[in-house]
């Protein structure tokens, strides 16, 4: 079966310096409906205006992953971590113990894009970690690139989680992709850009959907999208 979820129904939160869609519960929005897939937390579709940036915060626990759309994301950390992230890095952070760190958009004139995704871990307390890849366009186009995996393989990040997530770039007249699901397994897919269907449902831009209780994920009929797949246990 197919849950699907609309990018008009997300959370929305308006604080001048950033615009977010929350398709999970997250701070101030709050849906019981929607707390997450299994241990598919958090994704927040942020675009954070130029010159303005998240202070100095602190996380623990979770898997963060940041995947940039547009623009440029400065982060620096607790861990001695300074980087900037583009479109086509996948950054992946573990707070395990305890870590805090920041976020900036140093663009005088241009907004960054970027997808902000918390997966619970499967373990806690860890050594906090940090990771940086870089995937060519080339590598997601018809076809599912891995970016991220619990053993790193196939030049993913690694967390700490038994999940999978892939990353596509699907353009009108391309093959459909197929994802088999292993029994219990859910699929999750989030549409970043353009359109695409899901088991035959059409999605557009900020929709998602559940698949659960199916043996295969299916994305065809793409016209200019870019799509996550997530691999997930219950």
């Amino acid at each position: 079966m197919l849950a699907i979820r609309k990018s008009e129904e997300r959370g929305v939160a308006e604080h001048g310096w950033l615009s977010s869609r929350h398709t999970f519960s997250f701070a101030d929005y709050h849906d019981p409906r929607h707390m997450g897939v299994g241990p598919l937390r958090v994704i927040n579709e942020d675009r954070v205006q130029p010159g303005q940036g998240f202070g100095a915060h602190g996380h623990r626990d979770m898997e963060i992953i940041s995947y940039v759309l547009d623009g440029e994301l400065a982060h620096k950390d607790s861990m001695g971590t300074g980087s900037v992230i583009r479109y086509g890095d996948v950054q992946r952070m573990s707070a395990g113990s305890g870590v805090r760190h920041s976020e900036f958009n140093h663009s005088a004139t241009d907004a960054v894009h970027f997808l902000q995704i918390w997966i619970m871990p499967d373990v806690n307390g860890v050594e906090p970690g940090y990771e940086q890849k870089y995937f060519e366009p080339e590598s997601k186009r018809g076809r599912l690139r891995l970016i991220a995996s619990p053993d790193g393989r196939k030049g993913s990040v690694s967390i700490h989680q038994d999940a999978c997530v892939y990353a596509t770039l699907l353009e009108e007249g391309d093959s459909s992709l197929t994802h088999d699901l292993a029994a219990g397994r859910l699929g999750y897919v989030h549409v970043a850009r353009g359109t695409v269907s899901v088991n035959g449902v059409r999605l557009s831009a900020g929709d998602a959907a559940t698949v659960s209780d199916e043996a295969q994920v299916v994305l065809a009929d793409a016209q200019g999208a870019e799509v996550l797949l997530f691999d997930l246990p219950r």
